[in-house]
Parts: structure tokens; sequence; C-alpha cells
């Protein structure tokens, strides 16, 4: 999950598993596999560097407790 922010500064947790790709269009659009549309104040690169962060800790996480 990563953390993003809406235009109007509201702020959201995000399934990273579920990008399908990012636009930088001025502003940048999320496409989910759904495919449903969000845009949010983080810049494309932003977006990848939190995706490639997540996709880093979730391998590292320990599966059970």
């Amino acid at each position: 999950m990563i953390k993003l922010t809406r235009l109007d500064g509201e702020a959201f947790i995000l399934n990273a598993d579920l990008i399908r790709y990012v636009e930088n269009r001025p502003d940048t659009y999320v496409t989910l596999t759904t495919g449903e549309r969000v845009v949010v104040k983080e810049s494309m690169d932003d977006v990848v560097d939190l995706t490639i962060d997540y996709q880093q800790q979730k391998h590292l996480a320990p599966v059970g407790r």
C-alpha cells in the first residue's frame, strides 16, 4: 500500500498491486487494473518510487506472526 494525495489535498492509501500505469498529463493520472483512474498531486516519478519501495518491502516483510 502506498500513501498518495488527491488534488484537493485529501490523503488516501492505494493498493500499489492494482496500478496498471501512471501518466503525466500535466497532472499525474494513476490507472488501475480495474479501469478506475485517480488523479494525484505526486509526480509520476514519486508514484513509481513509492511503488518500487512498496514492492521491495513486501518481499522483506515476515509471512506470519
